[in-house]
């Protein structure tokens, strides 16, 4: 929050809010173009006369760039990306011959986008509220040390051990069984 936005009042703070959001929400629907983002992964779509085919397209997906017309003409969105995109994980599409939806895959998938284009209107991001994610959305890896974490941080609150200690107690405990000879009742295991 700014110097001057601290200064404001609860309801001069929110009527600002709501202000931004309106010139925000006009600054969006005068684009040539609609979008929505994911952490992952941008989604454009893009009208084009009805009755368009593939062919009639000029569609230039790069890096830090994107472009997209019909054969001919000027380009209907042209310019450089305000991030850039694995180009080999994004594609796009002709939908019903009247619209280009094109997924552009974030390289970094941990930040949202202001804008499409760097010289397009930003969005405040510091507003976005991602949707809540499911276990079931990860991917196994990922979901299996979110469902570890969570174990051991119950386990934790209960004063019980966590899966670490757990298998170092069962490692131990086959040592001790394969060797009994042994007094292992004083072992500090870290």
């Amino acid at each position: 929050m700014s110097d001057a936005e601290s200064e404001l009042t609860k309801e001069q703070r929110e009527a600002k809010d709501v202000a931004d959001r309106e010139r925000e929400a006009l600054e969006q629907a005068a684009l040539p173009y609609q979008w929505r983002q994911e952490l992952g992964e941008v989604e454009i779509s893009v009208a084009v006369p009805p009755g368009t085919r593939g062919k009639n397209l000029v569609v230039i997906i790069q890096k830090k760039r994107l472009s997209v017309g019909l054969k001919g003409e000027e380009p209907i969105l042209n310019g450089e990306l305000c991030k850039e995109i694995k180009v080999e994980e994004s594609n796009w599409t002709l939908l019903d011959q009247k619209a280009v939806l094109i997924t552009l895959e974030k390289l970094n998938k941990q930040a949202w986008w202001e804008n499409v284009l760097t010289h397009h209107p930003k969005i405040n991001t510091s507003k976005i509220e991602p949707p809540n994610s499911k276990l079931s959305d990860l991917d196994l890896e990922t979901r299996g040390i979110v469902e570890k974490m969570m174990f051991d941080n119950q386990q934790k609150q209960l004063g019980k051990p966590t899966s670490d200690e757990i298998k170092k107690a069962e490692v131990l405990k086959k040592f001790q069984d394969a060797h009994p000879e042994l007094d292992l009742s004083n072992a500090n295991i870290m």
